[in-house]
């Protein structure tokens, strides 16, 4: 077994291990930190996939309970299809490694991680992301790192690299991150309305605190690395290659005066096509020409950024597209909105529901929770055109919504304050570039229009960058040709006091600090102008949730309490809910949440509670129901479940006969004057008006 050990901060040592495990995989090692510890393993393909232009990479990020020492919940108690938590972390091992394999390179690649052990201190996932690296550095697979992972948050004002979860649960600023020896790669994170410098120094930090784990994976591939495999990329013939610039580039050039995307490119399809046709291209080179086309179209792109100020959409580097929004646009979500900005579209709805409709997640390091919030983020393929069908959500899909969430959080009122449970859901009706930040501009406008209580809209804008040597030209809202084109994809959410989501994919090496602040500062100069649209359309969240949302109202009941409010088997519970429409849940603590459409109904239930928890006092008057008539006097119900005495003594005036002056059933008004050493009411209806007296009257009159 070969060991390497590098120190990451004031945390615990990072150890990378290899030679021992999965020696059967291209590259495999284990990274440990603490008591958690990460099985990465990288496995290349023999042969190349044929007429792909992109890399074919599969990363697959596992969690097991068993590795926490767990018991998976559900049914059938073992794990399934991956997790939403599973699949995010895919996602943020991915990002980091794709821009790092060759040009042309076509070989499948499965990059494998499986957290062996999981301790209470330590996540596994960013040991996961260095595990990628060091596995593809060691290997045969030409890979052009190594990268790091690590986590950087800011605990109460000090940067702390990869935090404890103790730590983590203090921070006003997380965020995960990847970088090579000169240059930032990847960025995932949230953040409590931080100012843009912070978050520039905590970047810089984590690339500085990286440097020790990019020296032990390159001295772990000095001790066992292998030579790398070689492969054909996709570079044309000298000859056609000139052809191909020198016929295409006037027209698409051209293409470039065409704002529309679909007609763009629409356009630039049919120039590729007379290429094809007006050189008589062999068919086994028609690929390796459509590859060099796009990245033709990628060039003079760039070139017409840097040297014109120009887009191909027509407009500066710093202008945002024209913003349309459309409030309530239908009448039965509990709210909704329409963001329009260019040609990308977002429709948000907001869904307000009972506490027990919360959804339920396990956790690797609290268990089962539950979250009263969730946006989920759906791209339908006719958003772009597409003629195929809607399947279930992709790993972009839920990427994508994991980020807006993250954005809006933070602003999400306490249960104390609003005990909803809130669902967004993002549908885009039509894509061009940066929809995940048109959702979370649609998903706070709707969530002002379900009235719940925030404090403060949220709004996003993706920004890119063009960088050749040093000049460099940085773009505000971004279209999906320049996400694609440019050097950086770079999303940035908050409010109009600071950051809540960042997200951000950077494709050049050695991206300097002051680029990083300008990036941050022109990104904060468009959320601030989308923001006063925003305001603009709707200044205040509504007074009143939507007449269609449930009626909800939380009471505070006696823990011990909680089995009587329930009723034997449920009894109680079921009773509310069948015969009058109101669901019941009993929390921990003593909270108890009652859902209705009908407040009147609501009412009855929380008054039949109240009821059911209180505690007999004495010197009160209850009015009470007979239950049992003996020679000696009356049992009286006060309370439910709480049944005092009557003394034949304690009653008003002189009664000869105690079962001519009262019945069972009959409703008495009664006053404790003492509980006896059981706790059980004594009582009587002398001092009270109208008692006792009265119902002899009535007993009188009845018996005549």
């Amino acid at each position: 077994m070969i060991r390497v050990e590098a120190k990451v901060g004031d945390s615990d040592p990072i150890i990378i291990e290899t030679g021992h495990y999965a020696k059967q995989a291209d590259g495999a090692v284990v990274v440990r930190q603490g008591d958690t510890a990460v099985l990465v393993t990288a496995v290349m393909s023999e042969e190349p996939q044929t007429n792909v232009d992109f890399v074919p990479l599969t990363v697959d990020y596992r969690e097991q309970s068993s590795a926490w020492g767990k018991i998976p919940g559900g049914f059938i108690k073992r794990e399934g299809k991956p997790t939403d938590r599973e699949i995010l972390v895919s996602r943020v091992i991915d990002r980091p490694i794709r821009p790092l394999f060759p040009e042309g390179f076509s070989h499948d690649v499965v990059v494998t991680a499986l957290t062996l052990s999981a301790d209470d201190k330590y996540d596994p996932d960013v040991l996961a992301i260095t595990g990628a690296s060091a596995a593809l550095h060691i290997s045969r697979i030409p890979f052009e790192g190594p990268i790091a992972g690590v986590r950087i948050c800011r605990v109460e004002g000090r940067l702390v690299a990869n935090p404890t979860y103790e730590e983590r649960q203090k921070a006003d600023l997380e965020i995960v991150m990847a970088g090579s020896k000169d240059a930032i790669v990847m960025v995932e994170g949230g953040a409590k309305e931080v100012d843009e410098e912070v978050l520039t120094e905590a970047l810089y930090f984590g690339l500085e605190v990286i440097q020790d784990l990019l020296r032990a994976q390159e001295e772990l591939r000095d001790k066992i690395g292998q030579p790398k495999a070689s492969f054909q990329g996709l570079d044309l013939p000298e000859e056609i290659q000139n052809q191909l610039v020198e016929f295409c580039s006037p027209r698409i050039k051209e293409s470039f005066q065409i704002q529309d995307k679909r007609e763009r490119k629409s356009f630039q399809s049919k120039v590729l096509e007379e290429f094809l046709q007006t050189y008589q291209i062999p068919e086994e080179l028609k690929f390796r020409v459509s590859y060099q086309y796009k990245k033709l179209i990628s060039k003079l792109m760039r070139k017409m950024v840097l040297e014109e100020g120009r887009r191909i959409d027509g407009r500066g580097p710093k202008d945002i597209r024209p913003i349309t929004i459309e409030l309530h646009p239908f009448e039965r979500p509990h709210g909704s909105a329409i963001f329009t900005r260019g040609q990308t579209q977002a429709f948000a709805t907001v869904t307000l529901g009972a506490p027990e409709e919360a959804q339920m997640v396990e956790s690797i390091y609290e268990g089962e929770v539950f979250k009263r919030f969730m946006l989920h983020y759906n791209f339908p393929p006719f958003s772009t055109g597409e003629a195929r069908s809607w399947g279930p959500p992709r790993r972009r899909e839920i990427g994508h919504g994991a980020l807006a969430e993250r954005a809006l959080e933070p602003l999400i009122p306490p249960e104390e304050e609003f005990p909803y449970i809130i669902r967004v859901v993002s549908n885009i009706l039509e894509s061009n570039g940066s929809t995940s930040m048109a959702t979370v501009c649609a998903a706070s406008l709707a969530l002002f229009d379900a009235g719940v209580p925030m404090k403060k809209h949220a709004a996003g804008i993706a920004m890119g960058l063009i960088m050749e040597g040093d000049r460099y030209v940085i773009l505000s809202d971004i279209l999906g040709d320049e996400d694609q084109l440019g050097d950086m994809d770079f999303k940035v959410a908050g409010t109009k006091d600071g950051i809540t989501s960042v997200q951000m994919d950077i494709k050049v090496k050695g991206l300097k600090k002051e680029i990083m602040r300008e990036a941050l500062q022109q990104a904060k100069e468009g959320r601030l102008y989308i923001l006063q649209k925003m305001y603009e359309a709707i200044p205040e969240p509504r007074p009143q949730v939507s007449p269609y949302a449930p009626v909800i109202e939380i009471i505070t009941i006696p823990e011990d309490k909680a089995l009587v409010v329930i009723g034997p088997g449920g009894r109680n519970v079921r009773d509310w809910r069948d015969r009058l429409g109101v669901s019941v849940w009993v929390h921990e603590g003593g909270r108890v949440s009652l859902t209705s459409t009908n407040r009147e109904a609501l009412q009855q239930v929380k008054e039949a509670i109240q009821n059911l928890v209180a505690e007999v006092e004495v010197g009160k008057v209850y009015e009470g129901k007979v239950t049992r008539v003996e020679p000696y006097g009356v049992f009286v119900e006060i309370l439910p479940g709480k049944v005092g005495l009557m003394h034949v003594k304690d009653m008003e005036g002189f009664v000869k006969d105690v079962r001519k002056a009262y019945s069972v059933g009959d409703k008495v008004k009664v006053k404790v004057y003492e509980l006896d050493d059981l706790g059980r009411p004594k009582l009587t209806n002398v001092g009270i008006e109208g008692a006792g007296v009265a119902q002899q009257a009535e007993r009188g009159t009845r018996n005549a």
